[in-house]
């Protein structure tokens, strides 16, 4: 008798239905590719008829991700913030990577000088855990004043774009009301720039005196243990400001966020163009050495204790 392998090679397409409770808006159907343990998720037209039922809930999906041998996942920009967030919410879940796609860059200090750029990731970890240890009390002391001030959770966690379009979660000191994430948009629909507003009224009371002097970020040292940011850096760029980046300012996502950086002590809040901002944070890329991380940590400490271009 006479055998046939058949090796049926396709897509997987999906519509995933929104939890209507967290978002508002659809997300469109996917495009699902699997390539060398990586899942290739790529948005198609909203107008067309795709609907795979099996996997139309987001627990049918975590399910499907935690028993796939799927290594990481990779989203298109073109699916949009709330897209992502669902996304980037279902692979934490499962405990798997997620990325943006973006276009590499290789003129990046890591790709260019790698043993200072080891050099630099071992005292970034080095000094993280010190200054944990060093600033333990003061953390306590903030998030019991959070507590007593502003009931709710103490951090605020957010998806930031990190190294090679990683997505990872920062933590703050939450300054802001509980709700603040949802009228986000509306407050900002007329920011061209980045989003911020010098007179936010989701800032509560304790959040104002923490933001002023930056304290808020200081759980963002947790972040520096976890390798996904540095203490000095390009800012880490929210996902509502990432996807507003143009074409040619996308490679910009491949690095290493930090803490403090260039943007943060030559503009901050008094620069938020956008362009302007990834000029920035280009140029003291193109430039980077020890010596000018450690430049921008000293100049770091007068700005956050004059409060400057905080808020």
């Amino acid at each position: 008798m006479m055998t046939t392998n058949i090796v049926l090679q396709t897509s997987k397409v999906l519509t995933l239905d929104l939890d209507s409770s967290r978002v508002q808006s659809y997300l469109p159907a996917c495009d699902l590719k699997w390539r060398q343990k990586s899942l290739w998720v790529k948005n198609i037209p909203s107008d067309a008829d795709y609907c795979f039922p099996a996997l139309t809930r987001r627990c049918w999906l975590e399910n499907c991700l935690r028993n796939s041998w799927i290594k990481r996942i990779c989203v298109d920009r073109a699916l949009g913030e709330q897209g992502i967030k669902l996304w980037a919410d279902t692979c934490h879940q499962v405990n798997k990577p997620v990325f943006i796609r973006i276009p590499s860059n290789s003129r990046l200090p890591s790709c260019r000088q790698t043993t200072c750029w080891r050099v630099k990731r071992v005292l970034d970890w080095l000094a993280a855990a010190i200054l944990l240890v060093l600033i333990s009390p003061l953390m306590l002391l903030l998030a019991l004043l959070i507590k007593i001030f502003a009931p709710g959770p103490v951090f605020f966690r957010q998806w930031r774009v990190g190294e090679r379009g990683k997505l990872f979660q920062v933590y703050k000191f939450r300054t802001m009301t509980v709700n603040a994430e949802q009228h986000h948009h509306k407050l900002m629909a007329n920011q061209n720039g980045l989003h911020k507003l010098e007179q936010d009224p989701r800032v509560t009371f304790v959040g104002k005196w923490l933001r002023k002097y930056s304290l808020d970020e200081l759980p963002q040292l947790f972040n520096v243990l976890r390798g996904e940011m540095s203490l000095v850096g390009p800012r880490p760029w929210a996902l509502y400001d990432a996807l507003r980046l143009s074409k040619t300012a996308n490679s910009r996502l491949n690095a290493l966020p930090g803490i403090t950086g260039a943007w943060q002590v030559e503009g901050r809040s008094n620069l938020l163009d956008l362009d302007a901002v990834t000029k920035c944070d280009l140029e003291y890329l193109h430039s980077w050495s020890l010596i000018r991380d450690l430049k921008i940590l000293l100049l770091t400490v007068p700005k956050v204790l004059s409060g400057f271009g905080a808020y």
